[in-house]
């Protein structure tokens, strides 16, 4: 494939809003939406995403898709249980692909995913939104490696969400169904905490990591013990610790869907990012504060150039994996579905 080709995708799985950010990325950054599928055409973000795109075919069938010729790659937000299916199909199709988070819900399907991209040669990547998406992340990414914070030794990540957020239900009455069966959504350490190990892993550079203790719970939501609604994870690596928190507690008051924050700790410093929000301070989102021996600072980050999706498509034609390592998603998944096989269960959560 030439520098020059226009990357050809295919949106296979609509069940989850993250698709809109996911087909709007790889759209921005030049590559062609070719066509769509997906298991349930009724799903409320299915209904939307053929509003919203109105000229690209719609296939009879994920299955018929995912096998077509001359598309380069397939991005899913499916219900969570399919990607994995799904992505190894498409790869054994010969096609890359694009999932969100989780990328799969157990390690029997991680597995079949490793040995999808041994035999392929293509690659499988699970848009890990949080960093990806988010500037001042990246720009945190870059003051760390300037060597701003010292060595990093510890990162605290915080993940809340709110279970009736209208950006999230794409214009539906409510949650579907398969949010609230823990066998299809992974649980909440594998679904919300991927977020937080793959920052952990970026932030301090670790290759791997052990899970030291997590927990899992439902102390909100006793009419739907599947759904656990606050988890946490204790974890670390040879050279640093970290300590993840989500839930499902962000109340109606709050402007936005969750109060998101990481704070990185350094041997000479630390940073502070209020991802979504600043609450009852600035404006808008990405704020990030620093603080190290020179003082502290505060930077707005909301005009940092993201470009995971740009990164993308020069690695479907180069063959390369510069967006993500694929052996850094591969243990990032591991984590979160180790820490979901481990976690104590507390409150109603089943």
């Amino acid at each position: 494939m030439s520098s020059t080709h226009a990357v050809r995708f295919a949106a296979v799985g609509l069940d989850h809003a993250h698709i809109f950010g996911q087909v709007a990325g790889l759209i921005d950054a030049g590559a062609e939406f070719v066509a769509m599928a997906t298991d349930d055409p009724s799903a409320a973000v299915a209904v939307s995403m053929r509003e919203q795109y109105p000229d690209v075919p719609v296939a009879d069938s994920p299955e018929e898709l995912v096998a077509r010729d001359g598309i380069d790659l397939i991005v899913t937000a499916g219900v969570p249980d399919r990607r994995g299916p799904i992505a190894v199909a498409a790869m054994l199709a010969g096609k890359d692909v694009v999932t969100d988070k989780p990328g799969c819900v157990s390690l029997d399907q991680l597995e079949e995913i490793k040995k999808a991209v041994d035999s392929s040669g293509r690659f499988w990547s699970v848009t890990f939104s949080e960093r990806f998406e988010v500037p001042s992340v990246i720009k945190a990414g870059e003051l760390v490696r300037a060597g701003r914070i010292g060595t990093v030794v510890q990162t605290l990540g915080l993940g809340p969400h709110r279970i009736g957020d209208r950006a999230h239900l794409s214009g539906g009455a409510g949650r579907p169904d398969w949010f609230y069966d823990k066998a299809r959504y992974g649980g909440i350490l594998t679904d919300i905490a991927s977020h937080q190990i793959d920052q952990f892993l970026w932030f301090t550079g670790a290759r791997t990591a052990e899970i030291v203790t997590s927990t899992v719970g439902n102390f909100g939501n006793p009419d739907e013990p599947g759904l656990q609604d606050f988890g946490e994870i204790l974890l670390r690596s040879e050279n640093a610790q970290g300590y993840i928190r989500v839930d499902w507690y962000t109340p109606a008051g709050l402007g936005t869907w969750g109060d998101g924050r990481l704070m990185i700790l350094g041997t000479d410093g630390y940073i502070e990012l209020r991802k979504y929000v600043d609450i009852a301070g600035r404006d808008g989102g990405d704020h990030l504060f620093l603080v190290n021996q020179e003082g502290t600072q505060y930077i707005d980050c909301s005009g940092i150039e993201t470009t995971y999706y740009a990164d993308l498509l020069r690695d479907v034609r180069e063959r390369t994996t510069t967006a993500a390592p694929q052996e850094h998603t591969f243990e990032t998944m591991r984590l979160a579905l180790t820490a979901q096989q481990q976690a104590a269960v507390r409150g109603a959560a089943r």
